[in-house]
């Protein structure tokens, strides 16, 4: 797959994303991690479990609130105008989760989504997926 310049690709899982833009003005696919305060979930807690319920999520629902805390830092990115063109990279379950939450402007502007976890792994291995897509 060859990127538009300035593309923005977002790596996500149910605990962190990463965020990088796509700097090449040549074809293929060259990232750059850009800084970005990280969403918190909405509800967010003290991190120790002892049963389920509203006041004590289960793993699940913080994958969940996560999911949607990411969705909407992204929708904001893409209503200001930060985001031109978005790749979304993330685990099948967290993806799933994050579409629910996406604001019509930022589906029209992503381009490709991939159902990977790369959340943990290094640049060159998501600009190789990328790539290879």
């Amino acid at each position: 797959m060859i990127l538009p310049t300035g593309t923005t690709v977002a790596v996500a899982d149910g605990e962190t994303i990463r965020l990088f833009h796509n700097t090449g003005v040549k074809s293929g696919v060259h990232l750059v991690e850009i800084t970005a305060a990280p969403p918190v979930p909405a509800h967010s807690g003290s991190g120790t479990r002892r049963h389920t319920g509203s006041a004590n999520p289960d793993g699940r629902r913080l994958v969940e609130d996560f999911a949607a805390a990411t969705a909407a830092f992204l929708n904001k990115l893409s209503l200001d105008g930060t985001i031109e063109y978005l790749v979304v990279v993330s685990d099948p379950r967290t993806l799933g989760e994050m579409r629910k939450h996406f604001h019509r402007d930022l589906r029209g502007k992503i381009i490709r989504e991939l159902a990977k976890d790369f959340s943990r792994r290094p640049l060159e291995d998501i600009a190789s997926l990328i790539a290879d897509a």
